[in-house]
C-alpha cells in the first residue's frame, strides 16, 4: 500500500499545486486519478515518482520510504533518443525474463525501424512496452490511453487487469471519466490540489450521472447565451 500523508507541493511560494493531500492506495488494485486541467494530477504523479520534491508530507510504500526502483512510470509525453530502433530502446530496460517478441505480438511494432519514423501512437505503445518490461510492483501511468487506437486501448485494458491480479499497484490518470470507470477499482477525484472524493466501483454509475449533470447544468446558460439555433 502507498500511504500519502499531508503532501504539499508548490512551484512558487504563492501557488500550492498539491495542498495537504492525504490518500491510501491499496495494492492489487487499479486506482484512477481524475480531475480538470490544472487540478494537480500530473504533479501528484511526478511527486510520487520522485521527480518533484514536496514542500512537506510523506509518501511510503508498505511502511517504508518509496523509491524510483519500485516504480514503473509512464509520463504523458515520452522521450526517445534519436537514431535508435525500437529494439535498442527496449534493450535499455533490464529484465531478461521479459520476452519482447511475445509481448510485441500484442502491439505489432516494427522494432527494427528507427523510432524517429514512428507515429505518435506507435511511440506510445513502445513507451508502454518499456514500462511493462520493467515489471515493477508499482505502475504509474499518466494518460496511457492517449494516442492509442481502439484495438490497442482494449488490449492495454486487458493487460492491466491481468497485472493487478499479480498484486501490482496501478495508478492511471485520464481526462475521460469513462476510461477510468471501465478499468479501475476506485477513482479519486482531485480538485484544487486535494482529493475531495473517492468513489468505489459500485458507486461509479451514480457518480458519473451526478458529475455530468452538474457540468451540463453549469454550461447550459453559457451555451444558450451563444445564440446557437437551427
Amino acid at each position: 500500500m502507498i500511504s500519502i500523508n499531508s503532501l504539499t507541493v508548490s512551484y512558487t511560494k504563492k501557488r500550492k499545486v498539491i495542498n495537504d493531500l492525504s490518500l491510501a492506495l491499496e495494492g492489487g488494485n487499479i486506482h484512477g486519478i481524475v480531475g480538470l486541467n490544472g487540478a494537480g494530477k500530473t504533479t501528484l504523479l511526478r511527486t510520487l515518482y520522485g521527480l518533484l520534491k514536496p514542500d512537506s508530507g510523506t509518501i511510503t510504500l508498505s511502511g517504508n520510504s518509496i523509491s524510483k526502483k519500485q516504480i514503473g512510470y509512464l509520463p504523458t509525453e515520452n522521450f526517445f533518443y534519436s537514431n535508435i530502433t525500437g529494439s535498442e530502446y527496449l534493450n535499455l530496460f533490464r529484465n531478461r525474463a521479459f520476452e519482447i517478441e511475445k509481448w510485441n505480438k500484442l502491439f505489432g511494432l516494427p522494432l527494427e525501424e528507427l523510432i524517429d519514423n514512428y507515429s505518435s501512437g506507435m511511440k506510445k505503445k513502445l513507451a508502454l512496452l518499456g514500462v511493462l518490461k520493467l515489471d515493477k510492483p508499482v505502475m504509474i501511468l499518466d494518460e496511457p490511453f492517449n494516442g492509442l487506437d481502439i484495438e490497442t486501448g482494449r488490449i492495454l485494458r486487458s493487460v492491466l487487469l491481468q497485472l493487478k491480479k499479480t498484486g501490482k499497484l496501478i495508478i492511471v490518470t485520464s481526462h475521460i471519466l469513462e476510461t477510468l470507470t471501465n478499468l479501475c477499482d476506485c477513482i479519486h477525484h482531485i480538485e484544487n490540489g486535494i482529493i475531495d472524493i473517492t468513489i468505489q466501483k459500485p458507486e461509479f454509475e451514480a457518480y458519473e450521472k451526478q458529475l455530468f449533470a452538474k457540468i451540463e447544468n453549469q454550461s447550459e446558460k453559457l451555451i444558450s447565451d451563444l445564440g446557437i439555433s437551427n
